[in-house]
């Protein structure tokens, strides 16, 4: 499944949480990630961010699509991390 997510934390949390995205996807821009991902890697993503996170002040927001094709993507000044060099 393709995924993209975004986070927003509180400072004291951005450092563990940047840490953890960056083990299952791939960076684009501050606080957001692409990648495929399996339905199981996205289940424990997402349980390992309730565990950084603090409900009340922060987001972590999940969009998925089954597969990149069905998502139009416009880059717009400068690309951080390019994802079309995969093996």
């Amino acid at each position: 499944m393709y995924v993209i997510t975004v986070y927003d934390v509180g400072e004291k949390r951005v450092a563990k949480m940047l840490k953890l995205c960056r083990k299952y996807l791939i960076w684009i821009q501050n606080s957001v990630f692409e990648g495929e991902l399996s339905e199981v890697q996205i289940k424990e993503l997402k349980y390992k961010a309730k565990e950084i996170m603090d409900p009340s002040e922060d987001s972590f927001i999940v969009f998925s699509s089954r597969d990149s094709k069905w998502l139009y993507k416009e880059i717009i000044g400068k690309e951080r991390n390019s994802t079309d060099n995969f093996l």
